[in-house]
């Protein structure tokens, strides 16, 4: 069962909602509009809609718009305040010069602002309105301007947060002021006691898909006597203030669920929705005993909990949290694929960790007391999946295995653990500072020894965290405490080889990126495993060599030296990946990569190569993520080819006798939580995270067979990347699940195939 935590993103449609939808469009379909018989039912339904709007919004006078939403009602509201402003202008009148809008407002807001200042030429200053870490609004900042503002925007309550304004605060402050006030009510329909008549709001939009209604259908309120300027004309409908058929089953599906709230029947009261966020906070606590609300300074809807767990990212939560089927998310729906920081924590001030990986979860005022106990069941679930995956800082003895090379990577740069399990004993390679204590509580929540702490080259992008994981590491779980005998690093001076039980740790100096680039060769009883190669070699790319530490000129003869010891077919682990392709080899390379081939066939001598490679390295613009590039791409790992393969798809090559093995490429904590796909005893299964990947490649190069690796994670954007990334590593047989677990059929939708687990 799928428990749906995001109701501050959207909400389902209330059955009741459903059946005044169809009504409308089966039986009332009239165009209101019209003066027939049918015409006048359909206009007898929106009256009424709209008379319940008014009780329940407590706005007896004033127009109540019905709209697309409230994106469509702040752009109302925005343009009519606008234009009014440039008709005062036009006239003579004093002008105000400042538009005003609350740092956490949602983008819609200033956006609008934005807009229609520049369309309409007014060039009046836009500013945000502070707030505290309570994430109110800073009164006395906006008291100050608020006689030469024009327009001031805020919040009942935020989106992401849930914080409640302090409404009455802001009447305050704007009083004498000849500012329009429009506050985004969204959040608190259904949730806060709305009083719109009993105060000087002049604008007030809902939206209906925050509520329990279908998406398309919401509501803008204009205080009688405030300027509106249509945004839409046409018809004339809404007396002329919003042209357009008016849009009937949304209408009458919003006066289901007005009604509903009206009478009580249904929604939860203030005390009952407190209980409910109550057991959810304590469930989190269990869970997560190191986290942290990022909301508890001020009032706030019960129905929203924003937190964050140190050390833990956003992503690994809301992977872990979906694998659990409970749907949760990072913040505001519309910026949540751009998985950047809160710019509403940021406004807050809170630690810049804390803005990273915040999650939010929220519920609905209509959510069901025994949905939120099975939540909290699943919360806890969730909190020992994590520990068991030794992810957060509390100890946890029942650690799952791991596997022999474990890749972290933090925006483009990739660090590599190697564990030995037989000895215990790991050694980290090119560590880095965002993951010191990530990288600790591994090691302590294990038990491991930590041997070495290497770094490939002295980097140009980031400090190396070599010394920060030693001072973490208790002196019972290091090789030593004393970093003299270390060279600069971090290989054991006087050592050829570092052992970890029956695996080996060698070096190899290839100079040309910096000056002390090295290889490090892991080997076990049957030979060369993988070299880890920094940034000499790179999927689609070689290492810059213009900085001051480089050596150019060796940077040819490296790459022959590199070849002659680990040959052609071994596997290359990168220290940057910018385009997540795990791994390479210089066989790969020299197909890909004109200058590799020319080095390394003898065309072109060592001086030639330097001086193709300055070239090629001008100018270089800064990574996507805005670190300083390490290296120049020449194939950019853009495949064309679609590896997507559907459900019905493998179903009807399934019973035409293909053979496939279904590969889970989830984290260990995601696949022990959530369902996977069930494709009867003929299918072959395995569990291959992307993060220890690189150790099932060889076996799967090695593989004499006709099988196609079906990857699957989440959503398919993990496996569709790694079935390139496989692909250009020569397993062409090689696809990933097309909208992997969430997009799986239903067991009544699917073909005797398919069942869930």
């Amino acid at each position: 069962m799928e428990i749906y935590l995001d109701a501050n993103a959207t909400t389902p449609v209330l059955p009741e909602a459903r059946a005044a939808a169809i009504a409308a469009m089966s039986a009332d379909y009239g165009n209101p509009s019209s003066i027939h018989g049918t015409g006048l039912k359909a206009r007898a339904l929106m009256d009424e809609v709209r008379a319940r709007a008014r009780r329940v919004l407590g706005a007896p006078t004033g127009e109540l718009l019905f709209m697309s939403g409230a994106t469509e009602g702040i752009q109302t509201a925005v343009l009519s305040a606008l234009t009014a402003l440039r008709k005062r202008r036009e006239s003579g009148e004093p002008m105000p010069q400042l538009l005003l809008y609350g740092a956490t407002e949602h983008k819609a807001v200033p956006e609008a602002l934005r807009h229609w200042n520049d369309l309409l030429r007014l060039n009046l200053q836009i500013l945000a309105i502070p707030v505290g870490p309570d994430g109110r609004h800073d009164l006395q900042w906006l008291r100050e301007r608020a006689p030469r503002a024009g327009l001031v925007c805020t919040m009942a309550a935020n989106n992401e947060t849930g914080i409640i304004s302090d409404l009455d605060g802001i009447q305050t402050a704007l009083t004498g002021s000849p500012a329009l006030w429009m506050v985004d009510s969204v959040q608190a329909l259904g949730k806060l006691p709305l009083r719109l008549a009993d105060r000087p709001i002049d604008y007030a939009p809902f939206s209906g898909h925050k509520l329990y209604a279908p998406k398309g259908i919401g509501l803008l309120y204009v205080r009688a006597g405030a300027p509106i300027t249509p945004l839409m004309a046409g018809g004339g409908q809404e007396g002329a203030l919003r042209s357009g058929t008016e849009n009937m089953p949304g209408i009458a599906a919003l006066g289901a669920v007005l009604e509903l709230l009206e009478t009580g029947d249904l929604f939860k009261s203030a005390n009952e929705l407190h209980a409910c966020g109550e057991r959810l906070k304590s469930a989190l606590r269990d869970a997560f005993p190191q986290i942290v609300f990022n909301a508890d300074r001020a009032p706030c809807l019960p129905t929203t909990l924003n937190f964050s767990v140190p050390g833990v990212s956003s992503k690994v939560l809301l992977d872990l949290f979906d694998a659990a089927n409970i749907r949760v998310s990072g913040g505001s729906a519309c910026g949540a694929s751009k998985a950047k920081p809160s710019y509403v924590l940021e406004a807050m001030g809170l630690d810049a960790w804390r803005c990273a990986s915040a999650v939010r979860l929220s519920f609905g005022p209509a959510t069901p007391s025994g949905l939120i106990d099975e939540a909290c069941e699943r919360i806890r679930a969730c909190g020992a999946s994590l520990r068991d995956s030794c992810l957060t800082q509390t100890f946890q003895r029942n650690a799952m295995p791991v596997e022999r090379i474990n890749r972290y990577v933090v925006d483009g740069s990739v660090c590599y653990l190697i564990a030995d399990s037989s000895s215990r004993r790991c050694v980290i390679i090119d560590p880095l500072p965002q993951l010191t204590q990530q990288l600790v509580q591994w090691i302590r929540c294990r038990s491991y020894i930590l041997t070495a702490v290497l770094d490939t080259h002295s980097h140009g992008d980031h400090a190396s965290s070599a010394t920060d994981i030693w001072r973490g590491i208790p002196a019972v779980l290091a090789d030593t405490t004393d970093f003299r005998d270390r060279d600069s690093l971090g290989w054991p001076l006087g050592s050829q080889e570092i052992h970890l039980g029956e695996q080996r740790l060698s070096r190899l100096h290839i100079p040309g990126h910096t000056r002390d680039s090295t290889a490090y060769l892991l080997h076990d009883a049957n030979g060369l495993c993988a070299a880890f190669v920094g940034d000499t070699v790179m999927p689609g790319a070689l290492g810059r060599s213009d900085f001051d530490v480089s050596e150019p000129q060796k940077y040819g003869p490296s790459l022959k030296h590199l070849l002659a010891v680990v040959g052609s077919d071994a596997l290359l682990l990168p220290g940057h990946d910018y385009d997540e392709r795990y791994a390479c080899t210089l066989g790969i390379e020299i197909a890909r990569q004109p200058l590799v081939a020319s080095v390394l066939k003898g065309s072109m001598d060592a001086k030639s190569f330097a001086a193709a490679k300055a070239h090629l390295e001008r100018d270089l613009a800064p990574t996507e993520y805005e670190t300083l590039a390490c290296g120049a791409r020449v194939d950019a790992c853009r495949e064309t080819a679609s590896v997507e393969l559907k459900p019905s798809e493998l179903f009807a090559r399934i019973d035409r006798g293909e053979r496939f093995v279904l590969v889970d490429v989830r984290e260990p904590y995601e696949h022990r939580l959530g369902v996977a796909p069930q494709l009867g005893e003929q299918v072959r299964r395995e569990a291959v995270p992307l993060s220890s990947i690189v150790n099932a490649i060889p076996g799967w190069l090695a593989a004499e067979t006709d099988a196609t690796l079906v990857l699957f994670c989440r959503s398919g954007n993990r496996s569709a990347k790694a079935a390139q990334a496989l692909r250009r590593l020569g397993l062409e047989r090689t696809v990933s699940l097309a909208g992997g677990v969430a997009l799986w059929p239903e067991p009544k939708q699917a073909s005797r195939h398919a069942v869930s687990a």
